[in-house]
C-alpha cells in the first residue's frame, strides 16, 4: 500500500534490490503479528482467546520458531511480486498520463489495484504455501519446505488447489481502491496544505492511514481466502479453520451463521498493530539501501549522509551520469594528449 517514492538516480535492477531488501526485512521483523493475523483468519485453535493470548499460546505449543512459519516462502514471493508489479503498473500509467506527463490520483489508484492483481495472479501458489505452512503445527508438519509444499499440494489436490481463492483478490482489490481513494482526496484537507508539500512524516502517516483504511474495508475477503486456502479434506481438522464450506459463497455464509458477521474481521487487531512498524522498517531500510546505491552511483560523497557530491547534475540518471564521466575523463586525456605534443 504505501509504497516508497521512486528515485530517477537509481536503476531499475537498483530499485528493485531496494525495495526487495527492504521487504524481506520488515517482513521478518514483523512475522509474528503475521503469523497471528493470518492465524486467526483460519480460525485455529491458537486464536480463540484473544489477540495477546494468541502469543502465549503459539509459543507454549510450538515454541518461538513458530513465529516465523511461512517467512522464508513469504520474502521470497516478494522478488517476483514487486517485478511484476512495477513492470506492470508502469505500463498501465503509461497509457493514462496526459500530454502534461501527469495522470490523475484515482487512476493511478486503479493502476496500483490492477498491477496487485497481475501480480498476486503470477505469485499466488506461493502465497497458498506460505498459509498452509503458517497453518500446521510445526512440530507435526506435513510440509516441509517451498518445494515439497507444492508438490503434495499439486500431486494430491490439483493445480485448481494452488490457486483456490483468487477470485477474493480481485474482489477485495475493489474496497482496498476505495479505501485508498477515500484517504488520499481528504489528504490536503487534513494537513491543510497541497500535497506537493508534504514531508517525509506526513507521507509515512498519510501512508499508514491510508492502508489502515484499505485493509479494514477489504478484510472480510481476505479472511475468507485464507480459509479457503488453508482447508484440505486431507488435512489434519481440514487444515485448522473454523467452519466447514463448499465455495466463496458458502463460506461467508458459515462465517455469519456459525460465527458472526465481525468473524470475518478475526485478525484485524493484529493487522491494525502490525502497520506501524512494518512501514516505518520498510521506509528506513530502502532509504539506508538507497543511499548506499547512490553513493555507489556517484551522486553523494558518503553513504551515511545525502550531502550531494559537488559538480554532480542530480537531475541526470545514472546512466547518463555515467556517459558524462566517460564524456569528461576522453576528453581530459585528449587535452593531456595535445599538451605532451606540444
Amino acid at each position: 500500500m504505501a509504497t516508497v517514492k521512486k528515485d530517477d538516480r537509481l536503476t531499475s535492477s537498483q530499485s528493485l534490490l531496494c525495495v526487495g531488501f527492504a521487504g524481506v526485512f520488515s517482513k521478518t521483523v514483523t512475522s509474528p503479528l503475521e503469523v497471528v493475523k493470518i492465524l486467526s483468519q483460519i480460525g485455529t485453535f491458537h486464536c480463540r482467546r484473544g489477540f495477546m493470548h494468541s502469543f502465549v499460546f503459539i509459543c507454549q505449543n510450538e515454541g518461538l520458531r513458530a513465529f516465523w512459519k511461512g517467512n522464508m516462502v513469504s520474502c521470497l514471493r516478494l522478488f517476483p511480486y514487486s517485478a511484476i508489479h512495477l513492470a506492470t503498473y508502469k505500463n498501465i500509467v503509461h497509457l493514462h498520463i496526459d500530454e502534461q506527463g501527469d495522470i490523475s490520483q484515482w487512476r493511478a489508484i486503479v493502476a496500483g489495484g490492477l498491477a496487485g492483481i497481475s501480480a498476486a495472479l503470477a505469485t499466488y501458489p506461493l502465497e497458498v504455501v506460505e498459509t498452509r505452512l503458517i497453518a500446521q503445527n510445526c512440530q507435526e508438519p506435513t510440509y516441509r519446505g517451498l518445494l515439497h509444499s507444492l508438490s503434495i499440494i499439486y500431486r494430491n489436490e490439483g493445480l485448481q488447489a494452488l490457486y483456490r481463492g483468487f477470485s477474493l483478490t480481485v474482489l477485495g482489490a475493489v474496497p482496498f481502491s476505495v479505501g485508498c481513494y477515500a484517504v488520499y482526496v481528504n489528504l490536503d484537507k487534513m494537513w491543510q496544505e497541497r500535497h506537493v508539500r508534504f514531508t517525509s512524516l506526513q507521507n509515512f502517516i498519510n501512508g499508514c492511514l491510508a492502508a489502515g483504511v484499505a485493509q479494514t474495508l477489504s478484510f472480510p475477503f481476505e479472511t475468507v481466502k485464507k480459509k479457503m486456502q488453508a482447508q484440505s479434506l486431507l488435512l489434519p481438522h481440514c487444515g485448522g479453520v473454523d467452519v466447514h464450506f463448499n465455495g466463496m459463497i458458502d463460506c461467508f455464509k458459515q462465517v455469519i451463521k456459525n460465527k458472526s458477521v465481525m468473524a470475518l474481521w478475526s485478525g484485524l487487531t493484529a493487522n491494525m498493530v502490525k502497520i506501524v512498524p512494518y512501514f516505518s522498517l520498510l521506509f528506513s531500510c530502502f532509504e539506508v539501501c538507497k543511499q548506499v546505491c547512490l553513493y555507489r552511483n556517484g551522486y553523494i560523497i558518503s553513504p551515511l549522509s545525502y550531502k550531494l557530491k559537488p559538480g554532480v547534475d542530480q537531475s541526470l540518471g545514472p546512466y547518463e551520469l555515467q556517459e558524462f564521466k566517460r564524456y569528461l575523463r576522453n576528453r581530459k586525456s585528449q587535452r593531456s594528449s595535445i599538451g605532451n605534443r606540444w
